[in-house]
């Protein structure tokens, strides 16, 4: 079930601070970076997990509390067979290479998407990271796999319904989000995207309502410490509004999101 602590940035103003607490990325790039240096795509997508790391670690000193990755999108099944066969192996090999890692340096390990299409083996490590980790607290990193947006809000009143029939006859905003994938966390501060596109593809669509976008050419394997130290200043010079106006937020006014215009 959700956390409590987790406000809804549409019911009412969350904190804000120069850093963001939950940052969420699409890591876009690696099959342009492994083509532009004649390599096959697949020496792309091993190279970003080294910028995983990367960002992993400058979160962690940055003092950010929750890093969302997307690692693999419902629609990403439509790439070429070898190379989602690929990625489930790269997978499988981080799962069981770097989650003791994790570990040793306190960070709790999610993955959030629908898993009935991986084999028992990924599940089952999915499972066992998730499990070992499940008490650290400096930092939460959650991979989402096999996700997709709309899947997520469809999945939710789909749960929320089976355990309350009576909410057919109307539910609100808190009913659904308690059941989210994402319940785990706050709502994203701020998104990334690297590789130079400019959408969210998907990608918590219900979560990202007030995030700050950022998007940069960057690819995703030359992602670094300084790379994402770029993206939070730009958020740290950002007005987070949430509904109200640069008047009120000039003289502290705290009036409520339903009713400032």
């Amino acid at each position: 079930m959700a956390d409590t602590r987790f406000a809804s940035s549409t019911r009412e103003v969350p904190d804000s601070d120069s850093v963001p607490r939950h940052v969420a990325i699409i890591m876009d790039g690696n099959g342009r970076w492994a083509r532009r240096r004649l390599l096959p795509r697949v020496a792309g997508h091993k190279r970003g997990v080294e910028a995983v790391r990367a960002t992993i670690r400058r979160c962690i000193e940055r003092g950010i509390s929750y890093l969302t990755l997307f690692a693999f999108s419902s629609e990403n099944w439509r790439r070429p067979e070898d190379e989602v066969s690929f990625l489930m192996q790269l997978f499988i090999r981080a799962l069981e290479e770097e989650v003791a890692k994790l570990h040793e340096n306190n960070i709790r390990f999610r993955v959030i998407g629908d898993l009935s299409r991986f084999d028992s083996r990924l599940v089952s490590l999915i499972d066992r990271a998730e499990k070992m980790t499940s008490s650290n607290d400096t930092l939460t990193l959650t991979i989402a796999a096999n996700y997709g947006g709309r899947w997520d809000i469809l999945q939710a009143v789909e749960r929320m319904l089976a355990d309350s029939p009576e909410k057919r006859q109307g539910f609100c905003e808190e009913d659904i989000a308690r059941y989210l994938a994402l319940d785990h966390a706050p709502e994203p501060d701020l998104f990334i995207r690297t590789g130079g596109e400019q959408r969210i593809s998907n990608f918590l669509l219900w979560q990202l309502a007030y995030t700050e976008l950022y998007f940069t050419d960057r690819l995703w394997p030359e992602f670094d410490a300084g790379a994402l130290d770029e993206a939070i200043a730009s958020y740290g010079r950002r007005e987070r509004r949430f509904g109200r106006t640069s008047e009120q937020l000039a003289s502290g006014g705290e009036s409520d999101v339903a009713t400032a215009r």
